[in-house]
């Protein structure tokens, strides 16, 4: 046992050595296994599927052409198509809007104002909706937004009643009750993904010098304009990475607008449908390069603006 012990401990130190002198291996080998799975499994799967975007389906046989081409890929340029896609990307930026509004408040109390203790209440509060199931949210928020459901009954009890008539008789937004309009998917797209743009712009602010706001006061700087000059460009890489968040999960979501709103089709339940029931890989392929694309151009464009470079 001892000569083998002693065998052994040469040809660590050598690895040692050689793995000190040589960090990039190091480096290498430490990222082979995540990156061979993002990769393979991951990258590989993805690939095969957006292949499928360069197939058509036959339409009298109703099989796949494997026959490279962009005829499914043009199909997105229809006006039904179109009107999805400009209708999914329309609702991820509200969303994204309403999550900044809602967060940006809560993350500078967490983050410059609270005490410790109060700072790890807000953080549990934050996070609870997330211990909980997706689908069983998502469900509770169709309950609470239905006709006869509790939002309707408290806005009635606050004298507001016109004012949700007025909104829900209102175009493309309206519907018969909250659960049953585009409003109400809002409210339950901003809901579910809100704790991914608190807790990323919460970590931006804290890392704000209180100093420098200091000095914007001592210059004769307005809230307002401090605000605008000093709080806002330094957490700007936080706003952009809990944007990126909540863009891509309602762009590509497919359980809300399936259970919230009405009959109008988003990106996700389209591609459901077309891979699922109507048997269109190739057109559910397609729609899956939308969010793809749209996603790669933001990035580059918060990148050009060097929105990433504190990150």
């Amino acid at each position: 046992m001892a000569s083998v012990k002693t065998g052994a401990t040469p040809l660590l130190r050598r690895l040692s050595s050689f793995f000190y002198r040589h960090p990039r291996v190091k480096l290498s080998l430490l990222l082979a296994p995540g990156l061979a799975l993002l990769l393979g499994v991951y990258g590989g799967s993805l690939g095969a599927l957006l292949l499928q975007s360069l197939y058509r389906l036959e339409e009298f046989t109703g099989l796949v052409v494997r026959e490279p081409g962009f005829q499914s890929i043009g199909q997105l340029g229809e006006r039904a198509n179109l009107d999805i896609i400009v209708r999914t990307t329309v609702m991820a930026a509200a969303v994204t809007v309403g999550c900044a509004a809602i967060a940006f408040p809560l993350a500078y109390y967490m983050a410059k104002l609270a005490s410790p203790r109060m700072r790890s209440l807000l953080y549990v509060l934050v996070l609870m909706p997330l211990w909980s199931s997706y689908l069983v949210r998502v469900i509770s928020w169709k309950l609470i937004l239905a006709k006869d459901g509790i939002f309707t009954w408290f806005v009635d009890r606050l004298g507001l009643g016109g004012a949700l008539d007025f909104v829900l008789g209102a175009p493309v937004i309206g519907g018969p009750s909250i659960s049953q309009s585009l409003f109400g998917m809002w409210i339950v797209f901003v809901y579910t993904w809100l704790p991914f743009m608190i807790l990323p712009l919460e970590a931006s602010l804290e890392r704000v010098p209180d100093s420098l706001t200091e000095a914007s006061e001592d210059l004769g700087g307005r809230p307002r304009a401090t605000f605008r000059r000093v709080i806002l460009p330094l957490a700007l890489p936080g706003l952009i990475a809990g944007s990126i968040f909540t863009f891509s999960l309602t762009l590509g979501d497919f359980i809300i607008p399936t259970i919230i709103g009405n009959s109008t089709f988003f990106i996700g339940p389209v591609v459901l449908l077309q891979q699922g029931t109507a048997g269109n890989l190739p057109l559910a392929a397609a729609f899956s390069l939308v969010p793809i694309v749209i996603m790669t151009t933001y990035l580059l464009l918060a990148k050009r603006a060097g929105a990433f470079e504190a990150l």
